[in-house]
């Protein structure tokens, strides 16, 4: 299993505990997704936005909020960082 493999399923993990994270997990969860998405976005090519609506500004602010975040938001920010980095994972295993 690769290291990003291993990420996703963590955060899944995490996603499906969101009510047992403390606010310093979440953070810490969410602040390696914008680091690896950062990171995946630069060896994919696709450049990031500094709009208001780019998914690491979104995943910033939630980590920021860490401890203001219902479960349900927890779980929801999560599954969405998840999404974002398998999506990433899959167009680079394509460049291979």
């Amino acid at each position: 299993m690769s290291l990003t493999t291993a990420f996703i399923a963590e955060l899944i993990r995490a996603a499906n505990e969101a009510d047992r994270l403390s606010p310093f997990e979440i953070s810490r969860l969410l602040d390696r997704s914008v680091d690896t998405i950062r990171d995946m976005r630069r060896q994919t090519g696709i450049a990031g936005s500094h709009r208001a609506r780019d998914v690491v500004i979104d995943v910033q602010v939630a980590s920021a909020r860490a401890r203001d975040l219902s479960p349900a938001e927890t779980r929801d920010v999560l599954l969405h960082a998840a999404d974002i980095i398998r999506t990433l994972k899959i167009l680079l295993d394509g460049k291979e």
